[in-house]
């Protein structure tokens, strides 16, 4: 049979992720400041999709396989809530 061409509405799955603020001066939590990058010793991120680096504000999430992404804090806030 071949896949329904009309759109389908799907609701994201209720998952529990990490996430800290980001601010220039930290490391940890997937920041890195190594210098094996065209990066120079700025603060980044190893993402799969490979070096990002987040701007002050973002926020720094470990997704539900233990990788980091940078996420902007509007799309934040309309997608997650404290789950404590």
């Amino acid at each position: 049979m071949p896949p329904d061409p009309k759109p389908r509405r799907f609701r994201k799955k209720p998952v529990v992720v990490e996430a800290v603020r980001f601010d220039y001066n930290m490391t940890g939590f997937g920041i890195c400041r190594c210098n094996d990058v065209p990066r120079g010793g700025q603060p980044h991120i190893h993402t799969l999709e490979g070096y990002l680096s987040p701007t002050i504000g973002d926020w720094i999430i470990r997704g539900v396989k233990g990788e980091f992404y940078p996420c902007k804090p509007d799309t934040f806030e309309a997608t997650y809530e404290p789950a404590d």
